[in-house]
């Protein structure tokens, strides 16, 4: 019998997270999830609930799980430790350090894989069903492709292969792998439960996904007509990724495989103070404010993404704020503040910074929903993200915008009696 329990801790004032957490679990079929916030460096919601599988099982503290496409942001994060330390220029011919790679040859950069616009989006070459899971095969596949498009011309969401391709430029600057780069210079420092090639000494604490089953009578999205299209980037991503995500995902090997991507295992706690170092300016990992910023700022757009098929917007690594409610786009976006960015993940899961609100936000869960990024048909994720910006005194304008209201608005950096935290079950 699943479980709709909710523990873990609140900050007064927060308690409309919290109902928002639970309207998931009583209206919108959650299983298991967690939510966390941190403010101003404080964190203010950590909860977690409900259950690890549809028979049972609570869903722990520790719980963790496979968090698919919010592991874009820490491997981004790689290249730009790597960047701040001298040993890559994102703007640099990608030739000079992986010359065998025949999108170098077109003028490809590192910038244009962090922000989709590389032109490998999707292979084009039948690969194996374990193809994800073999790193080595992956890129060997990437480097002898020609682009899809002229790199830096067009965008193209790169679901799967944007990991093989940063994580190789890594291993050939630092001689380490992805995995090993991330826990060493992010996630140790930061003290983070999040890994990108699961240890098996962790195995115990994994959630298993549940993917999503999409009804008869849904409605073909822009992205699921283009995928029955023969000789489309999105058909090529779609039918030709192996069958990790499939049957993989809930595999050992499918969890220690550095799939940089889409394999991260975590959960809403370590994405929060992932992106809350990313709101303090990034020093504790070796970045700068300056650096930092440029994130939030697009190097990419289009009006309808290669793979995706509805409008996308991209900082060097992450997703930026997306509105498509009208009906041609899908009624798909990424709803935050103007200056924020993060990342979605398949099924629902997200996790942002805000600097201008003081908010580093995570959510994660293991049934997953429809559609590609939050849309109507799947709000667990922006109902969360909605209630956090209206505890923190904004409002969203009629042009889906969050404004601070002055008169209403808690200074995150202030210190204030009441912020006395207290436990939830």
């Amino acid at each position: 019998m699943p479980d709709k329990a909710i523990h873990g801790h609140i900050e007064p004032g927060f308690e409309p997270v919290r109902a928002a957490f639970a309207e998931n679990f009583d209206t919108r079929d959650e299983l298991g999830a967690s939510v966390s916030l941190v403010v101003g460096g404080r964190c203010v919601v950590d909860l977690w609930g409900g259950s690890v599988a549809p028979e049972g099982g609570a869903w722990q503290a520790d719980t963790v799980h496979v968090v698919f496409s919010c592991t874009k942001p820490a491997t981004a994060l790689c290249a730009h430790v790597l960047a701040a330390g001298g040993a890559l220029d994102l703007d640099a011919p990608l030739r000079d350090i992986w010359p065998e790679l025949l999108a170098a040859k077109a003028g490809a950069t590192l910038r244009m894989m962090l922000d989709h616009s590389l032109g490998l989006p999707a292979l084009r070459e039948t690969v194996k069903p374990d193809a994800l899971t073999d790193t080595a095969y992956m890129t060997d596949l990437l480097a002898r492709q020609a682009p899809y498009w002229t790199p830096g011309t067009r965008v193209g969401y790169h679901a799967l292969t944007y990991g093989f391709v940063i994580g190789e430029v890594v291993r050939r600057v630092t001689g380490q792998s992805l995995g090993t780069v991330f826990r060493n210079e992010i996630a140790a420092p930061l003290g983070l439960d999040f890994h990108i090639g699961l240890p098996a000494s962790e195995e115990g604490r994994v959630a298993p996904v549940l993917p999503y089953r999409p009804g008869r009578d849904e409605p073909a999205s822009a992205f699921m007509e283009a995928a029955r299209q023969t000789g489309t980037v999105t058909n090529a991503f779609t039918f030709n990724s192996g069958d990790w995500a499939v049957r993989g995902v809930n595999t050992r090997a499918g969890r220690a495989a550095e799939i940089g991507a889409a394999g991260g295992v975590g959960n809403a706690r370590s994405l929060a103070k992932l992106f809350a170092a990313l709101v303090e300016g990034g020093t504790k990992i070796g970045l700068c404010p300056d650096q930092v910023a440029d994130f939030a700022e697009a190097s990419s757009a289009t009006h309808c993404d290669e793979t995706l098929r509805v409008p996308t917007r991209f900082g060097p690594g992450f997703m930026l704020r997306m509105d498509n409610r009208a009906a041609s786009r899908s009624g798909e976006g990424f709803l935050i503040g103007d200056h924020a960015f993060g990342h979605i993940g398949a099924g629902g899961s997200v996790a942002f910074a805000d600097p201008d609100a003081g908010l580093a936000f995570g959510y994660t869960m293991n049934r997953l929903g429809p559609g590609l990024l939050l849309s109507p048909r799947n709000v667990r994720g922006q109902a969360l993200i909605d209630a956090a910006y209206t505890c923190l005194g904004y409002r969203m304008t009629t042009q889906a915008r969050w404004t601070r209201n002055a008169s209403e608005h808690r200074r995150p950096d202030t210190p204030d009696a009441h912020y006395q935290g207290r436990t939830t079950t």
